[in-house]
């Protein structure tokens, strides 16, 4: 153990990874809406149900997945089984969490190609603009939550004004960066931390062993990638999930400036996969199996799924794993609240940024797309209608827009 104090969790009685397996599996199959629907999900199934942690100690595992770079629900998840039923249990949460949404991409990845006449090509539409919906409910939400004030709006504008200049995976790296830097200055205001600990079989040996692999892998993997096509797909997933900071549909300009402007993968064809993503449940960042499966060069059918699944989560996991230790102590720093403020609200920019080019751009043609966008748009934010539905419903209107088009 870590050394943690809090008695609450450390009293739980421990699991079995088939347990933790079986609960996660429910989750994964029933879990739609995004992440942080997730994490509600997730408290209702194990905390007030099942009772494996109290509800102090799951805020504060959610705080610090939040505030960590990488997909917080699924982090979330990988903690919990870890400390349900140890490294195994941490297996089998992810496994089973994220299986059922990504074996549901693969199967629409390797199908879709087949799909012809005006319905198919409909329906496929309906999919891109719907994305144009699920983006801008996205930057509406993170805006309200992580810009509130002057200060942090202004961060987001710099950097989609940085992005104008330099896009792609630098320029969003510069933006989070600067970002970062400038909520030092701008974002110094006081936030309570929220109370309790959570205690996990993590000891500092391990902690720095994971940091040191996270680190490595995302300077290494560039310098190796080249000569082989399998470690570019590592690599290209790996960085992307390295640098999401707000999980979720953050990972869509990342995965976008490695797979779209890389021309691995046309616009059209990613945007249809992203539309696709939002109709089934579990973790967004399953996406990446589906891009795996439909790249351009080799590797890609279910072993560039398979390759790309495991890379965009892992760094995640990694720094998750690396921190566990000393989180308690990292949280209460004034400077590190600040400096995540400012990252956070540079973040919004950037997916800003990706709602124009190449989400609108790429699926908007026409005023009737445009009017169909906005419908899905008004009844997820006005109507509050689940995403799967929504999805069906720009399918739909897609195929009665085709013969127009």
């Amino acid at each position: 153990m870590n050394g943690s104090t809090d008695t609450t969790a450390t009293k739980q009685e421990q699991g079995t990874p088939g347990e933790v397996f079986a609960a996660f599996l429910k989750l994964g199959l029933t879990s739609f809406g995004g992440p942080i629907a997730h994490l509600g999900f997730f408290r209702d199934e194990l905390v007030i149900r099942r009772k494996w942690l109290s509800d102090h100690a799951y805020a504060d595992l959610v705080a610090l997945c939040q505030f960590l770079p990488g997909p917080a629900s699924s982090q979330v998840g990988f903690a919990l089984g870890l400390m349900r039923a140890g490294w195994l249990g941490a297996l089998a949460a992810f496994a089973a969490f994220t299986l059922p949404s990504a074996m549901m991409l693969v199967a629409f990845a390797l199908t879709a190609s087949a799909v012809s006449g005006p319905v198919g090509a409909g329906a496929l539409h309906g999919l891109k603009i719907v994305a144009v919906a699920i983006v801008a409910q996205a930057v509406w939400g993170m805006a309200r939550t992580l810009c509130p004030d002057r200060e942090r709006a202004s961060i987001a504008a710099g950097a989609v004004a940085l992005l104008a200049f330099l896009p792609g995976t630098f320029g969003m790296l510069g933006a989070i960066v600067l970002g970062a830097g400038a909520g030092l200055i701008l974002c110094r205001e006081s936030a309570a931390p929220i109370g309790g600990h959570v205690s996990m079989p993590v000891s500092y040996g391990q902690a720095a062993i994971s940091l040191v692999a996270f680190a490595a892998l995302l300077v290494l993997l560039p310098l190796v990638a080249g000569g082989s096509g399998s470690l570019a797909v590592f690599d290209s997933f790996y960085r992307a999930g390295a640098l999401v900071f707000g999980g979720g549909h953050v990972v869509l300009p990342l995965l976008q400036a490695e797979m779209v402007d890389t021309a691995r993968i046309p616009a059209d064809t990613f945007l249809a996969g992203y539309g696709a993503a939002q109709a089934v449940p579990g973790p967004l960042f399953t996406f990446a199996a589906y891009l795996g499966a439909v790249q351009g060069p080799e590797p890609h059918g279910l072993a560039g799924a398979t390759i790309a699944l495991v890379a965009v989560f892992l760094p995640g996991f990694l720094i998750l794993t690396a921190i566990l230790p000393f989180w308690d102590r990292f949280r209460r720093m004034s400077a590190m609240q600040s400096l995540m403020r400012g990252a956070n609200a540079a973040v919004v920019g950037i997916l800003g940024a990706a709602l124009y080019a190449p989400v609108f751009t790429s699926a908007i043609g026409s005023m009737r797309d445009f009017a169909l966008a906005l419908a899905c748009f008004v009844a997820l934010i006005a109507w509050k209608a689940p995403p799967w539905a929504v999805v069906l419903l720009a399918a739909a209107g897609g195929i009665a827009l085709a013969p127009a088009g």
